[in-house]
């Protein structure tokens, strides 16, 4: 699992991701979120 800020709003798995906010998401989905610009990754420190 990795953690995504959110660029837009959208569903997933039944909840709702806001933009802005931070979530944490498998590396999948993550990559594809990246790739196609709805969310960034966010460095774990």
């Amino acid at each position: 699992m990795v953690k995504v800020k959110m660029n837009v709003q959208t569903a997933y798995h039944g909840e709702l991701f806001r933009a802005g906010k931070v979530y944490e998401v498998d590396e999948a989905t993550a990559k594809r979120w990246v790739a196609s610009k709805l969310a960034i990754m966010v460095e774990e420190a």
